[in-house]
Protein backbone atom coordinates (compact mmCIF):
# COMPACT_ATOMS: atom_id res chain seq x y z
CA UNK A 1 0.00 0.00 0.00
CA UNK A 2 1.30 3.58 -1.40
CA UNK A 3 1.06 6.43 0.45
CA UNK A 4 -0.15 9.87 -1.21
CA UNK A 5 2.88 11.36 -0.69
CA UNK A 6 5.41 8.26 -1.68
CA UNK A 7 2.80 8.01 -5.41
CA UNK A 8 3.68 12.16 -5.72
CA UNK A 9 7.74 11.62 -4.78
CA UNK A 10 7.94 8.74 -7.64
CA UNK A 11 5.84 11.41 -10.43
CA UNK A 12 8.24 13.58 -9.11
CA UNK A 13 11.29 11.47 -9.48
CA UNK A 14 9.55 10.68 -13.18
CA UNK A 15 9.36 13.80 -14.11
CA UNK A 16 12.86 14.59 -13.58
CA UNK A 17 14.85 11.61 -15.47
CA UNK A 18 17.24 12.88 -18.00
CA UNK A 19 17.54 10.58 -21.16
CA UNK A 20 19.96 7.49 -20.42
CA UNK A 21 22.98 9.24 -22.21
CA UNK A 22 26.28 7.52 -19.68
CA UNK A 23 29.21 9.88 -19.61
CA UNK A 24 31.91 7.96 -21.80
CA UNK A 25 33.86 5.30 -20.17
CA UNK A 26 31.42 5.52 -17.20
CA UNK A 27 31.74 2.86 -15.50
CA UNK A 28 34.61 1.28 -16.99
CA UNK A 29 34.94 -1.52 -14.15
CA UNK A 30 32.69 -2.90 -10.66
CA UNK A 31 31.04 -0.30 -9.01
CA UNK A 32 31.33 0.03 -5.13
CA UNK A 33 28.40 0.81 -2.66
CA UNK A 34 29.34 1.08 0.51
CA UNK A 35 26.83 0.54 3.24
CA UNK A 36 26.09 2.24 6.64
CA UNK A 37 25.79 -0.49 9.28
CA UNK A 38 26.47 -3.81 8.90
CA UNK A 39 25.67 -6.81 6.47
CA UNK A 40 22.61 -7.99 6.56
CA UNK A 41 20.56 -4.80 7.83
CA UNK A 42 18.39 -2.76 5.85
CA UNK A 43 20.26 0.14 4.84
CA UNK A 44 22.37 -3.21 3.35
CA UNK A 45 19.42 -4.82 2.17
CA UNK A 46 18.50 -1.84 0.26
CA UNK A 47 21.81 -1.05 -1.03
CA UNK A 48 21.80 -4.83 -2.77
CA UNK A 49 18.57 -3.70 -4.15
CA UNK A 50 19.90 -0.98 -5.83
CA UNK A 51 23.08 -2.48 -6.86
CA UNK A 52 21.14 -5.26 -8.93
CA UNK A 53 19.49 -2.61 -10.78
CA UNK A 54 22.35 -0.96 -11.57
CA UNK A 55 24.65 -3.67 -12.48
CA UNK A 56 21.63 -4.73 -15.00
CA UNK A 57 21.66 -1.17 -16.04
CA UNK A 58 25.20 -0.58 -16.48
CA UNK A 59 26.71 -3.64 -17.53
CA UNK A 60 29.29 -3.54 -14.94
CA UNK A 61 29.37 -5.85 -11.46
CA UNK A 62 28.48 -3.51 -8.79
CA UNK A 63 30.06 -4.79 -5.02
CA UNK A 64 28.17 -3.88 -1.82
CA UNK A 65 30.79 -3.92 0.52
CA UNK A 66 29.81 -3.25 4.37
CA UNK A 67 32.12 -1.22 6.53
CA UNK A 68 30.09 -1.10 10.14
CA UNK A 69 31.67 0.36 12.90
CA UNK A 70 32.14 3.89 14.73
CA UNK A 71 28.91 5.12 14.03
CA UNK A 72 29.38 5.15 10.16
CA UNK A 73 32.94 7.13 10.27
CA UNK A 74 34.71 3.77 9.05
CA UNK A 75 32.46 3.91 6.40
CA UNK A 76 32.29 7.59 5.46
CA UNK A 77 35.87 8.16 5.67
CA UNK A 78 36.69 5.22 3.51
CA UNK A 79 34.44 6.52 0.75
CA UNK A 80 35.59 10.39 1.58
CA UNK A 81 39.02 8.80 0.41
CA UNK A 82 38.07 6.89 -2.69
CA UNK A 83 39.11 8.02 -6.38
CA UNK A 84 36.43 10.52 -7.19
CA UNK A 85 35.56 8.80 -10.52
CA UNK A 86 32.14 7.12 -10.03
CA UNK A 87 33.33 3.84 -8.91
CA UNK A 88 32.65 4.47 -5.34
CA UNK A 89 29.63 6.05 -3.54
CA UNK A 90 27.93 5.35 -0.30
CA UNK A 91 24.52 4.53 0.89
CA UNK A 92 23.87 6.31 4.29
CA UNK A 93 21.57 7.83 7.24
CA UNK A 94 21.67 11.35 8.80
CA UNK A 95 24.02 9.33 11.73
CA UNK A 96 27.25 9.88 9.89
CA UNK A 97 26.42 12.79 7.58
CA UNK A 98 24.54 14.94 10.27
CA UNK A 99 24.87 14.18 13.77
CA UNK A 100 28.74 13.15 13.88
CA UNK A 101 29.36 16.18 12.13
CA UNK A 102 27.56 17.93 15.56
CA UNK A 103 28.04 15.40 17.95
CA UNK A 104 32.41 14.96 16.92
CA UNK A 105 34.69 17.42 17.83
CA UNK A 106 36.89 16.07 15.23
CA UNK A 107 35.85 14.09 12.36
CA UNK A 108 38.90 12.45 9.48
CA UNK A 109 36.44 14.01 6.76
CA UNK A 110 34.39 17.00 6.25
CA UNK A 111 30.63 15.92 5.48
CA UNK A 112 30.00 18.88 3.39
CA UNK A 113 33.41 19.32 1.78
CA UNK A 114 34.62 15.75 1.10
CA UNK A 115 31.30 14.76 -0.54
CA UNK A 116 29.18 15.01 -3.58
CA UNK A 117 25.58 14.49 -2.63
CA UNK A 118 23.55 12.05 -5.67
CA UNK A 119 20.12 11.87 -4.35
CA UNK A 120 18.52 11.50 -1.30
CA UNK A 121 15.75 7.89 -1.70
CA UNK A 122 13.87 8.06 0.96
CA UNK A 123 12.96 9.37 4.32
CA UNK A 124 11.21 7.59 7.95
CA UNK A 125 11.37 7.15 11.58
CA UNK A 126 12.28 4.38 13.73
CA UNK A 127 9.81 3.11 16.27
CA UNK A 128 10.30 2.81 20.16
CA UNK A 129 9.28 -0.83 20.50
CA UNK A 130 8.75 -3.43 23.91
CA UNK A 131 8.96 -7.35 24.27
CA UNK A 132 5.15 -8.35 23.69
CA UNK A 133 4.62 -9.45 27.01
CA UNK A 134 5.10 -5.83 28.41
CA UNK A 135 2.97 -4.50 30.44
CA UNK A 136 2.40 -0.88 28.23
CA UNK A 137 0.89 -0.48 24.92
CA UNK A 138 1.66 3.03 24.16
CA UNK A 139 4.69 5.52 24.79
CA UNK A 140 2.38 7.05 28.13
CA UNK A 141 1.77 4.05 29.52
CA UNK A 142 5.23 3.17 29.07
CA UNK A 143 6.72 6.56 31.11
CA UNK A 144 4.03 5.50 33.86
CA UNK A 145 5.58 1.88 34.04
CA UNK A 146 9.27 3.94 34.05
CA UNK A 147 8.52 6.26 36.47
CA UNK A 148 7.33 3.43 38.94
CA UNK A 149 10.15 1.19 37.91
CA UNK A 150 13.07 3.00 38.26
CA UNK A 151 16.10 2.47 36.01
CA UNK A 152 15.73 1.04 32.76
CA UNK A 153 17.96 0.32 30.02
CA UNK A 154 17.15 0.76 26.14
CA UNK A 155 19.39 -0.18 23.36
CA UNK A 156 19.85 1.45 19.86
CA UNK A 157 22.09 0.91 16.86
CA UNK A 158 24.68 3.50 18.00
CA UNK A 159 25.90 6.52 19.96
CA UNK A 160 24.99 9.48 18.66
CA UNK A 161 22.26 7.75 16.06
CA UNK A 162 18.89 9.49 15.66
CA UNK A 163 17.45 6.50 17.77
CA UNK A 164 19.60 7.44 20.82
CA UNK A 165 18.73 11.29 20.17
CA UNK A 166 15.17 10.24 20.66
CA UNK A 167 15.91 8.05 23.58
CA UNK A 168 17.92 10.73 25.87
CA UNK A 169 15.07 13.27 24.63
CA UNK A 170 12.26 11.38 25.90
CA UNK A 171 14.58 10.83 29.73
CA UNK A 172 14.82 14.30 29.53
CA UNK A 173 11.35 15.41 28.76
CA UNK A 174 9.53 13.00 31.19
CA UNK A 175 12.09 13.10 34.12
CA UNK A 176 12.82 9.42 33.61
CA UNK A 177 15.99 6.84 34.29
CA UNK A 178 16.17 5.93 30.83
CA UNK A 179 19.61 4.69 30.22
CA UNK A 180 21.07 4.22 26.66
CA UNK A 181 23.11 1.37 25.72
CA UNK A 182 24.88 1.46 22.08
CA UNK A 183 25.32 -2.18 19.85
CA UNK A 184 26.82 -2.40 16.43
CA UNK A 185 23.88 -3.44 15.18
CA UNK A 186 19.71 -2.93 15.50
CA UNK A 187 20.26 -7.20 15.04
CA UNK A 188 22.62 -7.37 18.34
CA UNK A 189 20.40 -4.92 20.45
CA UNK A 190 17.14 -6.78 19.70
CA UNK A 191 18.81 -10.24 20.79
CA UNK A 192 19.87 -8.36 24.25
CA UNK A 193 16.01 -7.49 24.40
CA UNK A 194 14.46 -10.88 23.83
CA UNK A 195 17.14 -11.94 26.00
CA UNK A 196 16.11 -9.39 28.92
CA UNK A 197 19.44 -8.14 29.24
CA UNK A 198 17.52 -4.70 28.08
CA UNK A 199 14.26 -3.36 29.12
CA UNK A 200 13.31 -1.78 25.43
CA UNK A 201 14.83 -0.58 22.19
CA UNK A 202 14.24 1.04 19.11
CA UNK A 203 13.97 0.03 15.97
CA UNK A 204 13.20 0.42 11.99
CA UNK A 205 9.59 -0.12 11.14
CA UNK A 206 10.42 -2.90 8.77
CA UNK A 207 12.20 -4.63 11.79
CA UNK A 208 9.36 -3.46 14.39
CA UNK A 209 6.54 -5.10 11.78
CA UNK A 210 8.92 -8.31 11.34
CA UNK A 211 9.10 -8.90 15.10
CA UNK A 212 5.55 -8.24 15.78
CA UNK A 213 3.96 -10.40 13.58
CA UNK A 214 6.26 -12.94 14.89
CA UNK A 215 5.25 -11.75 18.63
CA UNK A 216 7.89 -11.13 19.89
CA UNK A 217 7.75 -7.07 20.00
CA UNK A 218 5.19 -4.61 20.29
CA UNK A 219 5.70 -1.28 19.01
CA UNK A 220 5.04 1.85 21.39
CA UNK A 221 5.24 4.86 18.90
CA UNK A 222 6.70 6.08 15.98
CA UNK A 223 9.19 9.26 15.35
CA UNK A 224 9.04 11.18 12.17
CA UNK A 225 6.53 13.71 11.04
CA UNK A 226 3.86 10.60 10.12
CA UNK A 227 2.65 7.56 10.37
CA UNK A 228 4.20 4.81 7.82
CA UNK A 229 1.88 2.75 5.65
CA UNK A 230 3.55 -0.68 6.73
CA UNK A 231 1.93 -0.06 10.39
CA UNK A 232 -0.85 2.36 10.11
CA UNK A 233 -2.42 1.66 13.33
CA UNK A 234 0.71 2.76 15.22
CA UNK A 235 0.76 6.68 16.36
CA UNK A 236 3.50 9.03 16.08
CA UNK A 237 4.86 10.60 18.87
CA UNK A 238 3.00 13.92 18.26
CA UNK A 239 0.05 12.37 18.38
CA UNK A 240 0.52 10.75 21.56
CA UNK A 241 1.24 14.32 23.03
CA UNK A 242 5.03 14.12 22.85
CA UNK A 243 6.72 17.22 21.12
CA UNK A 244 10.18 17.06 19.13
CA UNK A 245 10.29 14.08 17.74
CA UNK A 246 8.61 15.28 14.36
CA UNK A 247 12.08 14.48 12.36
CA UNK A 248 12.38 12.18 9.75
CA UNK A 249 15.57 9.96 9.19
CA UNK A 250 16.66 9.50 5.76
CA UNK A 251 18.46 7.02 3.28
CA UNK A 252 21.11 8.85 1.47
CA UNK A 253 23.96 8.10 -1.34
CA UNK A 254 26.92 10.34 -1.02
CA UNK A 255 30.36 10.36 -3.72
CA UNK A 256 33.79 11.45 -3.25
CA UNK A 257 33.91 15.21 -3.38
CA UNK A 258 34.95 16.19 -6.94
CA UNK A 259 33.53 13.76 -8.90
CA UNK A 260 33.18 15.19 -12.27
CA UNK A 261 29.22 16.62 -13.25
CA UNK A 262 28.84 13.64 -15.84
CA UNK A 263 29.04 11.36 -13.76
CA UNK A 264 27.17 13.09 -11.04
CA UNK A 265 24.16 13.10 -13.38
CA UNK A 266 24.81 9.76 -14.70
CA UNK A 267 24.21 8.62 -10.96
CA UNK A 268 21.60 11.24 -9.67
CA UNK A 269 19.47 9.66 -13.17
CA UNK A 270 20.19 6.51 -12.39
CA UNK A 271 19.42 6.72 -8.31
CA UNK A 272 15.94 8.51 -9.21
CA UNK A 273 15.13 6.23 -12.15
CA UNK A 274 15.42 2.78 -9.38
CA UNK A 275 13.67 4.76 -6.96
CA UNK A 276 10.75 5.47 -8.99
CA UNK A 277 10.46 2.11 -10.04
CA UNK A 278 7.20 0.00 -8.76
CA UNK A 279 9.66 -3.00 -7.21
CA UNK A 280 11.87 -0.41 -5.60
CA UNK A 281 9.42 1.80 -4.08
CA UNK A 282 8.03 -1.31 -2.57
CA UNK A 283 10.77 -2.28 -0.88
CA UNK A 284 11.47 0.98 0.64
CA UNK A 285 7.76 1.08 1.87
CA UNK A 286 8.32 -2.34 3.61
CA UNK A 287 11.24 -1.09 4.90
CA UNK A 288 8.85 1.91 6.43
CA UNK A 289 10.41 3.79 4.31
CA UNK A 290 8.63 7.22 1.77
CA UNK A 291 10.46 7.09 -1.60
CA UNK A 292 11.33 9.97 -2.67
CA UNK A 293 13.98 10.24 -5.16
CA UNK A 294 15.81 13.83 -5.16
CA UNK A 295 17.82 15.88 -7.25
CA UNK A 296 21.83 16.72 -5.52
CA UNK A 297 20.37 20.37 -5.40
CA UNK A 298 17.68 19.32 -2.84
CA UNK A 299 19.60 16.97 -1.74
CA UNK A 300 21.81 19.67 0.02
CA UNK A 301 18.67 21.80 1.00
CA UNK A 302 17.29 19.38 2.78
CA UNK A 303 20.60 18.33 4.42
CA UNK A 304 20.93 22.49 5.66
CA UNK A 305 17.55 22.10 6.82
CA UNK A 306 18.11 19.05 8.74
CA UNK A 307 21.15 20.42 10.13
CA UNK A 308 20.04 23.36 12.88
CA UNK A 309 16.89 20.71 13.71
CA UNK A 310 19.23 18.12 14.89
CA UNK A 311 21.62 20.67 16.40
CA UNK A 312 18.36 21.38 18.38
CA UNK A 313 17.65 18.56 19.11
CA UNK A 314 21.49 16.93 20.01
CA UNK A 315 21.14 20.26 22.48
CA UNK A 316 17.33 19.41 23.87
CA UNK A 317 18.93 15.84 24.46
CA UNK A 318 22.08 16.62 26.18
CA UNK A 319 23.63 13.56 23.88
CA UNK A 320 27.79 14.00 23.68
CA UNK A 321 30.03 12.12 22.06
CA UNK A 322 31.57 8.93 23.45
Amino acid sequence: MFTRRSVLAAAAATAWLPARAQPPGFPSRPVRIVPFGTAGGPIDTLARVYGDKLAARWGQPVVVDAKPGASGIIAADFVAKAPADGHTVMFTLPLTHVNNHILQAKLPYDPVRDFQPLSMLATGGPMLVARANAPYANVSEFIAFAKTKGRMTYGTWGSGSTAHLFGELLRRQTGTDLVHVAYKSEAAAHNDLFGDAIDFAWANPSTARNHTQAGKLKVLGIAGTGRVSTMPNVPTFKEQGFQGFDIDSWIGVYAPAKTPEPVVQAWTAALREITAMPDVQARLTAFGFEPLGNTPAQFMERYRADYPRMAELIKAAGVTAE
